[in-house]
């Protein structure tokens, strides 16, 4: 007789590798003394909290979210195993990153691995938040199907979104399940969560979590919308597969790069820099820079490696020859 599977178990790093991460995000000494390091994040939960905030604000100020391995490289794969990724992000010798669910499947395992209770769940983008939605006119809000991983992360009673994995318009804190609160992100955006049906149901006691977005005072924006329902790794699985293959995701067709900036405290993040298709772009606050347009691939590899420190191999960077993604 075999033995039993607990299937709830999640994987974790070990504490080298979590000091191996640490390293990788240029985390702060004073930080890695922290008691959450230390003994486990079930102890105090203002402390555990202020922790995952300076946690959250290196992570996507050192690890990009990007979609490179689906242009630039032979195998065009993206794996979402735990350890796969700890080697592709944090033990490579390129600053790699990687999509929604790459970026936050790394981050919530190093959270479960300090302690904290995670719930890794499945979200849906509205349409007119999507990169794409200009070229495509599209408004919303409409969303698509389960396409977007986010975590929820549980600190004594209270519920929390923790997301590192959608770019710049990304909720950059952790944001307690709470409706109606706003919070200022970065610049001179501000987010906050409404509770409710969305446009495609067809009974409005269907209730999701919907994170929006405001710039400048202009009108809020549905980003996407999100369930406390618990998606298991064979959900994720799925959705990576189509996500990642596609033609009907923009992963397969654009090429992104985005990392945070932090200021020089490392108090706050204060703007981004965003390379999509053929352009890099910085924004510090509610000013945008235009860094560079790109005349060809060899402009957009170089780029990448001066302002991300990300270094492409001969054979992946032919490997995007031909493509609906080369730049020509």
């Amino acid at each position: 007789m075999g033995s039993a599977v607990d299937w709830s178990q999640r994987p974790t790093y070990s504490p080298e590798q979590i000091g191996k991460y640490f390293d990788r995000i240029k985390f702060p000494t004073e930080s890695r003394q922290s008691p959450v390091v230390l003994a486990g994040a079930n102890g105090d939960n203002e402390r555990a909290l202020s922790f995952l905030k300076v946690l959250q604000r290196y992570q996507v100020a050192a690890v990009p979210f990007e979609n490179l391995d689906l242009h630039y490289s032979v195998h065009r794969q993206l794996s979402i195993d735990v350890q796969k990724l700890f080697e592709k992000i944090v033990d490579g010798t390129s600053e790699r990153g990687g999509y929604c669910m790459e970026n936050n499947t790394v981050f919530g395992t190093v959270l479960r691995s300090l302690g904290y209770q995670v719930t890794s769940v499945g979200g849906r983008v509205n349409e007119a938040a999507q990169p794409i939605s200009a070229s495509k006119n599209w408004r919303g809000p409409k969303y698509d199907g389960w396409n977007h991983m986010v975590n929820l992360v549980t600190i004594g009673e209270q519920k929390y979104l923790v997301d590192v994995g959608f770019g710049s318009n990304g909720p950059h804190q952790p944001v307690p399940l709470s409706p109606d609160v706003e919070f200022h992100n970065v610049g001179e955006q501000s987010g906050r969560l409404r509770y409710g049906s969305i446009t495609q149901h067809t009974s409005s006691t269907q209730r999701l979590w919907q994170y929006e977005i405001q710039n400048s005072g202009a009108d809020w924006i549905p980003a996407y919308c999100f369930t406390e329902t618990e998606f298991i790794p064979e959900d994720f699985t799925m959705m990576n597969y189509y996500m990642s293959t596609s033609r009907d995701s923009w992963f397969t067709f654009s090429v992104v790069c985005v990392r945070m900036l932090l200021d020089d405290t490392g108090e706050s993040l204060v703007g981004d820099l965003t390379l999509f298709n053929s352009s890099l772009k910085r924004r510090i606050g509610a000013t945008a820079e235009h860094i560079q347009t790109f005349s060809s691939d060899e402009e957009r590899v170089a780029a990448l490696a001066k302002t991300f420190n990300i270094h492409i191999g001969l054979a992946d960077r032919e490997s995007i020859r031909r493509t609906i993604s080369e730049i020509l």
